[in-house]
């Protein structure tokens, strides 16, 4: 029995307008106040995704948000962490010495801000996510603490050919992955949004066959496999849509509602 639902944002539940719906936010609350966890996933830090959270009233003690594609799950009122799986400044520098070499631009996050490296040139960062400081940072000056991921944010034609010719070594450092066409990040090796549903179905004494998920590209392929319903909007990747139970509409035609109430048409 499906007892979680988790959500990718990003082409996925918001509109290209970047909204919920008013259809996907009345189907998601009616489900939510009939017991089912409704599970933001995303790339983003909380604070960054908030008016979202509120606008589904995921505002309740045993609400949760998926954070940093895995790296992170917090309470959505208390804000204590669950789970967390970072990186330390070591750990950073194989990436670093990359686009130093490269002239690439580098955002670096860790679980409150980012770190916009400049000494790098300048990322488009800043237009794409918002409520979350920015501070230069030199890389030489970053501090010792766990950060989140590091994110190439730079127009899609720039950001193609930098993603098809990275270094082996790269690759094996990192789980890297593509979660819009202008960006490209670079999180822990063990961490995915599976990762950090696990810890949350854990937490709520439920396993994976009680798991709904939704999305629809590189960075939701292993929470797509591992549910009982792994969904992906027709406007998914073909690699991704190959790993799903079944396909909705896409995310301008309410994919996400759609799928909901044929699924739990006893419940809405």
């Amino acid at each position: 029995m499906i007892k979680v639902i988790a959500l990718d944002l990003d082409n996925t539940l918001l509109n290209s307008n970047k909204e919920i719906s008013a259809r996907n936010e009345r189907v998601l609350k009616k489900l939510h106040s009939q017991g089912i966890h409704v599970v933001l996933c995303t790339g983003r830090p909380i604070n960054a995704i908030w008016p979202l959270i509120e606008q589904l009233g995921l505002t309740k003690p045993d609400d949760y948000t998926i954070t940093f594609n895995g790296g992170l799950v917090i309470n959505n009122v208390s804000k204590e962490h669950l789970f967390e799986l970072g990186m330390t400044r070591d750990d950073l520098q194989p990436l670093l010495k990359f686009v130093k070499q490269e002239n690439i631009p580098l955002d670096i996050l860790d679980y409150d801000r980012v770190y916009e490296l400049s000494d790098q040139p300048r990322s488009i960062y800043k237009t794409v996510l918002k409520n979350i400081e920015f501070r230069d940072t030199k890389s030489t000056e970053l501090r010792e603490t766990t950060y989140s991921k590091a994110v190439m944010a730079i127009p899609a034609e720039k950001l193609t050919p930098i993603i098809q010719n990275l270094p082996a070594e790269l690759k094996q450092k990192y789980h890297a992955v593509q979660s819009q066409p202008m960006i490209m990040e670079f999180l822990p090796p063990k961490v995915n949004k599976m990762v950090g549903l696990q810890a949350l179905l854990q937490h709520f004494n439920l396993d994976f066959s009680n798991l709904m998920s939704f999305g629809d590209a590189d960075n939701d392929l292993e929470m797509i496999q591992a549910a009982a319903q792994g969904i992906v909007m027709a406007n998914g990747l073909p690699e991704v849509k190959k790993a799903a139970t079944a396909i909705t509409d896409s995310n301008d035609e309410d994919g996400v509602a759609s799928y909901c109430e044929r699924y739990f048409a006893t419940l809405l």
